[in-house]
């Protein structure tokens, strides 16, 4: 993408299709005067007291032509979204309004915004880091209330601040070293116990840092819930339950599902990706062989399993065997059908699967269906401690990672008496990291792969 700051951009900054109110949004150091040209106050003075809305309408460039009636707020640099002078026109809702608007402003010099332009202007102007940035377009994206509460944590400055903390104290260490180095006349009052209680102190912050991703990769993307289980023990029976919509196919026949189905649905807030799959079992045709392949790939890479059993039969090889196969996965053991005739062994299978969480229901009743979604909400869902700071994106781990391979490197040259040049090197790249993870470092194709998932308009 090519971002021309010097232009000055328009975009719609409300959700496309129709609503109560429009926004559209100017920033640059034309926007109030191309504004001024769309939208005139009702009141005799043209002029604009900032941050204070002002009755007016849109009107046509030549005609002058009333098109709808709004609002207009000025936010004159360098107090705005951007730090340029940023202009907001509210309208009614109509995206053929809100469409004219735009095209009006562009006719009178203004240039459509790209998606994330309006954030990477407030980024570069220093109005946010890269880790606020990305937790903007987190907050507008957010799939549940958690998440959004991090997000917004995270929009206020709180995990720049923990990681400028952290940096801090290496650079005050990085500087004692460099002194040190460069004037070793000079009496430097700093032993290698403190240089090396400050690094592993800041080691084990990050690593604990770094243990938090799976945590955020779940609440930013939901969790991966996978139905598994033999044949016909009614797997596509409690998907549908679940999502309380006829989604799947439902036959008496084994093999019906084929293939995978994927469908999201909230749990008390979570967002859960419901997979339904076929069968476990000897497969009747080539298609049926494929999904179960599938089927397993899924399951294995799936943040928790529903396990089925068919409680009105007795257990086979294939229940014991998915029991077996899936030991180290994080599941519920669901023993379906619990309306009819019981004939499975539950004792046995619970003895054999000791601390396993189970529930006894009803898909096609819908009987326990409620305790059901309780225990996976306990079972799959993230246990979040609300001071604590979460990662949720993956470039975020790794970085914090190499972060942290860097300091173990300097801890363990303390730790075999190596020149304090080593160290400091170690330090010195740590310190590059923390640069690179709040933005400071700025490489293009990072800010496009970033900015290039926003919205337009924010």
């Amino acid at each position: 993408m090519n971002y021309h700051l010097e232009d000055t951009i328009i975009a719609v900054s409300t959700p496309p299709g129709p609503g109560g109110i429009g926004i559209i949004r100017l920033s640059g150091t034309e926007a109030l005067s191309l504004a001024s040209r769309i939208f005139i106050p009702a009141n005799e003075s043209p002029a604009l007291n900032p941050r204070k809305m002002c009755f007016g309408h849109l009107v046509d460039l030549e005609t002058k032509e009333k098109l709808d009636s709004g609002y207009i707020c000025y936010f004159p640099s360098p107090n705005s979204y951007t730090r340029e002078d940023v202009v907001e026109i509210s309208l009614h809702g109509s995206p053929v309004v809100l469409n004219e608007a735009v095209r009006l402003a562009v006719s009178a010099g203004a240039r459509p915004a790209l998606p994330g332009e309006f954030t990477l202007r407030a980024y570069l102007h220093g109005r946010v880091d890269i880790i606020q940035a990305q937790a903007i377009n987190d907050l507008i994206r957010s799939s549940s209330v958690d998440q959004a509460k991090i997000s917004f944590r995270q929009v206020e400055g709180s995990l720049s601040k923990k990681l400028s903390v952290l940096r801090e104290q290496l650079i005050n260490v990085l500087v004692l070293l460099e002194t040190r180095i460069e004037f070793p006349e000079e009496e430097i009052s700093i032993t290698k116990d403190e240089i090396k209680s400050t690094v592993d102190q800041v080691l084990q912050t990050l690593e604990n840092l770094a243990g938090t991703y799976e945590r955020g990769r779940a609440l930013l993307e939901g969790l991966t819930v996978a139905l598994i289980g033999k044949t016909n023990v009614g797997k596509s029976t409690l998907f549908n339950a679940l999502l309380d919509e006829e989604r799947a196919i439902v036959t008496p026949y084994p093999g019906t599902t084929r293939d995978f189905i994927r469908e999201n649905i909230m749990v008390n807030g979570i967002l859960m990706k419901l997979v339904d799959m076929a069968g476990f079992g000897q497969a009747r045709h080539p298609v049926e062989e494929e999904g179960i392949s599938r089927g397993q790939k899924l399951a294995d890479h799936a943040d928790g399993l529903l396990i089925l059993l068919d409680a009105s039969r007795e257990e086979t090889e294939e229940d014991l065997y998915l029991l077996g196969k899936y030991r180290h996965k994080n599941r519920i053991l669901v023993f379906n059908k619990c309306d009819l005739p019981q004939k499975i062994n539950r004792d046995k299978i619970l003895k054999d699967n000791e601390g396993l969480p189970s529930v006894e229901l009803s898909a096609l009743k819908g009987q326990n269906l409620e305790q059901l979604r309780e225990m996976m909400v306990r079972t799959f869902s993230p246990v979040l401690d609300k001071n604590e700071e979460i990662i949720l994106h993956e470039y975020q781990k790794i970085l914090v990672e190499q972060m942290v391979v860097h300091l173990k490197k300097a801890s363990e040259l303390l730790l075999e008496g190596f020149g304090e040049e080593f160290v400091a090197e170690e330090l010195r790249e740590t310190v590059r990291l923390f640069a690179q993870i709040k933005g400071e470092i700025k490489p293009q194709e990072v800010l496009e792969q970033i900015f290039g998932r926003f919205c337009l308009g924010k």
